[in-house]
Order: C-alpha cells, then structure tokens, then sequence
C-alpha cells in the first residue's frame, strides 16, 4: 500500500483567461505541511490525435512550424478539442481530415495519454485510422500550412532514432499506435 498522498489546494485564481491561453495560479498545501503560493497550471483542451495507415503500411504525418521553438516537426495529424461540445472521436475524424484531405473507413480509440500532467490539465485522446483514402483538399485554420508526409511503418522506429520525430505525444502515440498496426 502507497503512502503518497495529495496535494491541498487551498485557493485558486485565473491569472491568465484567454482564448488561446489560460493559467491558473493556485495555493497548495503539500503533503509535508509547506505552502506554495504560485502553483500555475495551464489550463488546457483535450487533443484528438490520429495514427493514419495508408493500404500501403505508410502513416500519413504532417510537417508544420512552431512558433514557440521556431521550428518544423513532423507530427501525426491533431487538433484540441472542448469535450463539454464533441466528443474525441469527432474531433478527431474532423481533424484528420481538415488537416490533410484524408478519410478513413475504420477509425478506432487506442488509448488517452496525459500531455504534461504536472503543469498542464488536458489528455490526448489517440485514435488508429486504417483504410484511408484521399477525400478533398485540406481545410486549414488560419495558422495552419501544414505538408502531408508519408512515412513507411517500418522507418518510423529509426525516424523517432535520429530525432527527425521528436514531439512527445507524437513519439508516445507512435509507441502505443505500432503495436495495434504491427499485430495485423
């Protein structure tokens, strides 16, 4: 049996409350009786994220910038969500689609992995899509350009090696996703 016990939170503000950012600072009781006044949380949305399988055992990824390290990653195809007004799964057949074109005849929940637990609140929510075909062109948001890479199930392993697959919940999913694709 675990000794561990939870954190008290005793109080707690929004500092930050926008649209595209929210923060939370909360005051906590830890377990050893010490106070911490400045316990931010980001407040998050859930992600839908989808491992799309070509009939061809390619996965369809997409190439885009992000601006907070300034780079392009290649990641499997996602989008945030507010699961009060859809579920996961719509989320994320409207996602896979918007952002690359695609559809797919069989789409399947294979996991929910937290993001960042310790900072952040949201869950992303992973869903294996095979049997997909092209079905229009892309949908994108405003800060969406967004290149559709295809990459060979058995390359992914040594991508993710040499760090041309470097975003975490893209690396966890493949993990979690390889296993479903690999047993068929």
């Amino acid at each position: 049996m675990s000794n561990l016990k939870k954190w008290k939170t005793l109080k707690s503000k929004m500092v930050l409350d926008n649209p595209w950012c929210q923060v939370r600072q909360d005051e906590i009781e830890l377990p050893n009786g010490k106070i911490i006044d400045d316990y931010f949380v980001s407040i998050k949305p859930d992600v839908a994220m989808v491992l799309p399988v070509t009939s061809n055992r390619e996965i369809i990824f997409v190439r885009q910038y992000r601006h907070a390290v300034g780079e392009f990653f290649l990641e499997l195809p996602a989008g945030n969500f507010d699961p009060t007004k859809e579920s996961a799964e719509v989320a994320a057949i409207r996602e896979f689609t918007e952002e690359t074109g695609y559809i797919s005849q069989e789409f399947r929940k294979i996991g929910t992995l937290y993001d960042k637990p310790s900072k952040d609140t949201n869950q992303i929510h992973l869903f294996l899509a095979e049997k997909v075909s092209k079905f229009g062109e892309q949908k994108l948001d405003i800060t969406e350009d967004i290149e559709i890479v295809f990459i060979p199930v058995e390359s992914v392993l040594d991508k993710i090696a040499q760090g041309e697959i470097s975003v975490a919940g893209t690396v966890a999913a493949l993990f979690l996703g390889l296993k479903f694709i690999t047993s068929q």
